[in-house]
């Protein structure tokens, strides 16, 4: 009977501590889809498909660009390229994500930019149709932009997973 006793309580406790981690857990952020691809027209220097990955840390986000169909026109080294893309706000207006986070690539190697850092609040709904994504490499701007919408469809930040 002691034994049962001891099981039980201890079967308590384990259920008290795992109700009160999850009630001073974070909440969880999402951002729907993680994922988004577009195709990019970059005009002399290029175009294709990319891919933009985006999350979220509360009011933060980030966003990287990486794209096959585009490449270095020269070598780069890590850190070169500044960088800001333009989202477009399904309720007006647009946000930036900028930085200057960038891999070394060697000439013909896929460009990746980012993360790249942005503010969001919950339930922005942002698309790369109608923005940009400008980059500056030794002096030199390149602009892209998207041909049509992204899919599987714009970017929503939402923190009530």
């Amino acid at each position: 009977m002691r034994r049962t006793r001891i099981a039980a309580g201890a079967a308590l406790a384990a259920g008290a501590l795992a109700v009160t981690g999850l009630a001073f857990a974070p909440a969880a952020l999402a951002v729907t889809p993680a994922t988004a691809t577009i195709t990019a027209d970059c005009g002399s220097f290029g175009g294709g498909e990319a891919s933009i990955t985006a999350t979220q840390s509360g009011t933060a986000a980030t966003v990287t660009v990486n794209s096959s169909a585009i490449t270095a026109p020269i070598a780069l080294s890590e850190d070169s390229i500044a960088s800001t893309l333009t989202l477009v706000k399904a309720s007006g207006g647009t946000v930036a994500f900028s930085g200057t986070e960038n891999p070394a690539m060697a000439a013909g190697d896929p460009v990746q930019v980012g993360p790249l850092n942005g503010t969001v609040a919950s339930g922005d709904s942002l698309e790369a149709f109608g923005g940009s994504l400008q980059m500056t490499v030794f002096g030199i701007t390149i602009t892209c932009t998207a041909t049509g919408p992204q899919s599987p469809g714009p970017f929503v930040f939402d923190g009530t997973v």
